[in-house]
């Protein structure tokens, strides 16, 4: 894998228009006592209940953690889930202009029910409805205004019916136009409703279901008739526990292994693998990058019950982990160190290595990783610090992270308020 570092540097404010199903995420959480009289069912007591946007309204939740922008296109039912389900995307500053109102359809809702953390079961109310042709039509002739500098494109299906044939064919060739790509987390066997989207994004049993072949297959038979079918530039599937395998259209193929720590549930991971596809692509990132950075935060999104939002601090922390090997980080490299240690106490030390590692700055690293056990980041504020230096400074166990001289190191400071800032030069000033 890539030093990922850097091109998680490169993330930034980005608009992603995210058009799909919504739906309501309610979560009854407690504490399984004892066993009914009535049935050989558990009793949960209730502790706690709470309501999330769920479907496409987890990608735009997701997005919005990782700092992009969002402009909601759904549907919801005349009903209070449908009211509630909007304030929820308002307060976290979505863009909901684009939702509209189905007087005769029912928002659906997905209650889970949970117990020491394991769900119990799940109650879903929900009917199919494809979405009247009047407001298909008014989503359409708003497409320029929806559209305005949106650099992204995530459409979410989960089969509901909004997604019709010609509101997707509208949207696919609207963005075309403004050579705008276009993700897609697709939903059912066929596929030829994507044509001309730019990544079509499958599971695998979705893949083989939509190619219509049997599990033996080849899987890169599977993609060549997919890719051929839909038109797409990129084919990504994403396969659980094996990670993520990419496909292009030039016949090119790359995997990507997913590390996990601990699955506790798989809820909405897909959610989070398109939101991290469309803010890294929106954000100008290679394809390689992208993939591989949604397979990290998909694998942080699955350590958590639920639908869990992944924030750009989580990602950067677990690259860093990765990274484990790398101590020293550069102008490329440095959103992610802010991101990974915000909020920790830490200790920055400012040395010069115009004269080595001398005794000095040895023993006053020494002295104040003994005092503070804080995490110790050494600054080079030299142009251009010796080899030898930085690899010696990175041998110290005391020392867990060097920055080289960068323009940023005051914004670096603002930022992480360090609990101390000490300078080193000739004599050791505390």
């Amino acid at each position: 894998m890539v030093r990922l570092t850097g091109p998680f540097s490169r993330l930034g404010v980005c608009k992603v228009l995210v058009a799909g199903d919504l739906m309501l995420d309610t979560y009854t959480i407690g504490k399984a006592l004892r066993i009914s009289p009535e049935a050989p069912v558990a009793i949960i007591h209730v502790q706690h209940e709470e309501n999330r946007p769920g479907g496409a309204g987890n990608v735009m939740l997701n997005l919005i953690s990782l700092g992009a922008e969002v402009v909601a296109v759904g549907r919801v039912g005349n009903d209070v889930y449908g009211q509630a389900l909007k304030e929820l995307l308002s307060q976290e500053k979505i863009d909901v202009k684009g939702i509209v109102t189905q007087s005769s359809y029912f928002t659906p809702v997905k209650n889970r029910i949970i117990a020491e953390n394991q769900q119990v079961v799940r109650v879903d109310h929900e009917k199919f409805m494809n979405l009247e042709e009047q407001l298909e039509q008014q989503i359409i002739d708003h497409l320029p205004v929806l559209f305005q500098e949106v650099q992204v494109v995530a459409l979410s299906d989960y089969g509901k019916g909004f997604l019709t044939n010609t509101l997707l064919n509208a949207i696919i060739e609207y963005a075309k136009r403004l050579g705008i790509p276009v993700i897609t987390d697709p939903k059912g066997r066929d596929f030829t409703k994507y044509i001309g989207t730019t990544m079509i994004k499958p599971n695998l049993t979705e893949a083989y279901s939509a190619a219509n072949l049997s599990l033996a297959t080849a899987l890169e038979t599977v993609a060549e008739k997919i890719l051929h079918q839909v038109e797409a530039e990129v084919l990504l599937i994403t396969r659980s526990e094996a990670g993520i395998s990419i496909f292009e259209r030039k016949g090119e193929r790359q995997d990507f292994p997913v590390r996990v720590h601990e699955v506790k549930d798989v809820t909405g991971a897909g959610d989070t693998v398109l939101a991290m596809l469309a803010y890294a692509i929106g954000n100008k990132l290679a394809l390689a990058e992208a993939a591989q950075l949604a397979n990290v935060a998909a694998g942080i999104a699955i350590e958590h019950l639920g639908c869990a939002r992944v924030t750009l601090k989580q990602l950067a922390s677990r690259l860093l982990k990765y990274d484990g090997e790398n101590k020293v980080f550069d102008e490329e490299h440095i959103f992610a160190l802010q991101q990974a240690l915000k909020g920790q106490k830490i200790t920055i030390i400012n040395v010069s290595g115009v004269e080595g590692l001398t005794s000095t700055i040895f023993q006053a690293i020494r002295k104040i990783a003994q005092q503070d056990h804080l995490k110790l980041l050494v600054y080079i504020r030299d142009e251009k610090p010796s080899e030898d230096f930085i690899h010696i400074l990175a041998s110290l166990q005391e020392v867990e992270f060097i920055i080289l001289a960068t323009s940023s190191l005051d914004n670096f400071c603002q930022l992480l308020k360090p609990q101390e800032l000490h300078l080193i030069e000739n004599v050791y000033v505390g």
